[in-house]
């Protein structure tokens, strides 16, 4: 929008607004621009807010460009609008994390639904990623939404809408999603319903508890353990959790105990569901400050590993004790030794792996490649996104062929081994976690022992992500400046290592949907991945290095990364 246009709009949103709290901000805004400060407000309006294959997110507050009942209210029309235009008698499953707001935006969006013929099951408490994409399925629905923004700061939240196979929608669907919110008028062309009302005539249904014990049941499936119930008796496993405030502490808890892992210590601070997530202002099981409790807590309780699953409880996040401090295993790490892992316990079994599919993304460990050598298993890449993951098991499904997929991993902690869900699952993966690290306790060692190993046999394939922020108004431009200029001008080096190759994913020839990102494959097998985050205004350079020592391979990450961040300057 030009500054007039976005005067225009603040002035509608506050003629329109009866919400209190956001016709109180508006109004702190519309003071503020008359005293001549405009940030705020040009934050607020400078554009929509984006729909894409991730649905929403921002932050929340008054807006177009933010997370509120409007916002989300017409997200949700746009999508009714979809489902009407696309299935008899359409029907959506919806959930939520702990976040601020959650539960008025999925009462929210159930009463659009419902006054759009759209039948709406709801989960009526907080509830994780994953058991959205089994609900989805397991009642027949059409779609889905789960209102969370991930692992992002307090002060956001988001909308992920996904399609009838469980999987967040398909670049057509939100294509076709987004001009049909974009036709809809923000007030005067979204139709609701009291959500109480629409409750009493059956419109809108509560999902029963009998949802969650099928999804229990199918995580339980996934297992791979060979261990003997006398085995897993000399070494029982000492497990300290968090759910980060988050959804996990019910569906983690209970699929760990009814595997017999019950000696569980759960984190006092982070146990319970807490939007503002007071711990820690990155509630992300990537970070050390968020695991920092917990680590203070094994220092007294001393477990074989701290487990942390984020607020939605699709991501997970390890540490372990090193010598003297906990390490915390990278995200490409725990996918490398859980892929190692369900592959042994497989090939023990007798099962001809051969015949199996192993699935991760581009910007995510090149370490895979060596395992898949060892193995045999095909091994497929897709572009960044669980969602690609999650559409290859779909296609295997469609085939006939759901068996041959085993485990599909992305560097940004999610996991998956079975195709029980399309999308990554923090408790399926908590179980296969502590299996493994009980099969490996039973040998001596912990998961950072294990790692070693692995490293010792393939040699050291590290890798680093770095998240250069651009906020504003002016980032979007910048980001998109920065993506044509190394498409226009790609350098031929990169930290002293020849460029040998570029890959742009806008390009057809990949074999993959196009997509903003480009790839600098440098000399030694090193290499440099650089794309813009789908939900947040930043850029992420992805630095990949290997060498036959540890201290080789972090020196060459090093000098790649800050070769890469002056290319993003």
């Amino acid at each position: 929008m030009n500054a007039r246009d976005m005067h225009a709009e603040m002035a509608r949103w506050i003629e329109n607004v009866t919400e209190p709290d956001l016709a109180a901000e508006l109004s702190r805004m519309k003071e503020a621009v008359e005293t001549g400060d405009e940030s705020a407000f040009t934050d607020a309006f400078f554009q929509d807010l984006s729909f894409g294959t991730a649905g929403l997110r921002g932050t929340l507050g008054a807006g177009t460009n933010r997370m509120n009942i409007y916002t989300v209210g017409r997200a949700t029309q746009g999508f009714a609008d979809y489902l009407n235009a696309h299935f008899k008698n359409p029907s959506v499953a919806i959930a939520r994390d702990s976040r601020n707001n959650g539960e008025l935006f999925v009462r929210t969006a159930a009463a659009i639904f419902a006054a759009n013929g759209v039948h709406a099951y709801v989960y009526p408490r907080i509830s994780p990623v994953p058991t959205l994409s089994w609900a989805v399925r397991d009642l027949g629905c059409s779609g889905g939404v789960c209102v969370t923004a991930s692992h992002n700061p307090a002060a956001y939240n988001g909308y992920k809408a996904y399609g009838p196979d469980g999987c967040q929608i398909t670049s057509e669907a939100a294509a076709a999603i987004s001009a049909a919110i974009e036709s809809t008028d923000i007030f005067s062309g979204v139709k609701s319903v009291d959500f109480d009302a629409a409750l009493a005539k059956g419109d809108v249904t509560w999902i029963d508890d009998a949802v969650l014990e099928r999804y229990y049941d199918a995580v339980l499936s996934k297992s791979v353990s060979n261990l003997s119930a006398d085995e897993v008796a000399k070494a029982p496993l000492k497990l300290v959790y968090s759910p980060l405030n988050g959804t996990g502490l019910v569906p983690v808890t209970t699929v760990l105990e009814r595997a017999g892992v019950t000696d569980i210590t759960v984190v006092p601070e982070q146990r319970d569901p807490d939007g503002d997530f007071p711990t820690c202002p990155y509630p992300n099981p990537e970070i050390r400050e968020a695991m920092q409790k917990g680590i203070e807590l094994c220092e007294r309780v001393h477990p074989d590993l701290l487990l942390a699953t984020d607020p939605d409880a699709d991501r997970v996040g390890v540490a372990v004790k090193d010598g003297e401090d906990y390490l915390l295993l990278t995200g490409n790490e725990m996918g490398v030794l859980l892929l190692d892992y369900i592959c042994r316990m497989r090939a023990e079994r007798g099962e001809n792996l051969a015949e199996k599919v192993a699935v991760t993304t581009i910007v995510s460990s090149a370490m895979v490649d060596a395992l898949a050598a060892k193995y045999g298993f095909e091994l497929r890449r897709c572009l960044t996104g669980f969602k690609y993951i999650g559409d290859i098991i779909t296609e295997l499904a469609d085939e006939g062929q759901a068996d041959r997929f085993i485990f599909g991993f992305e560097e940004s902690y999610g996991y998956l081994s079975g195709d029980h869900v399309r999308d990554k699952d923090a408790v399926n993966a908590s179980l296969l976690i502590c299996q493994m690290a009980q099969s490996y306790k039973l040998q001596g060692k912990n998961l950072a022992d294990a790692m070693r190993d692995l490293y010792a046999e393939h040699g050291y394939w590290l890798n680093r992500t770095v998240s250069v922020s651009y906020p504003g108004a002016e980032g979007a431009a910048a980001m998109a400046a920065i993506m044509e200029r190394l498409r226009a001008k790609a350098p031929s080096e990169v930290a002293g290592l020849a460029v040998e190759s570029v890959v742009d994913y806008e390009d057809a020839g990949t074999g993959l949907p196009p997509a903003n990102v480009v790839e600098f494959r440098l000399a030694g097998g090193n290499k440099a991945i650089v794309r813009p985050s789908g939900t947040e205004p930043k850029i992420k350079l992805y630095v990949f290095a290997k060498d036959d020592t540890r201290e080789g391979a972090e020196a060459l990450l090093d000098s790649i990364e800050t070769a890469g961040r002056k290319l993003l300057a």
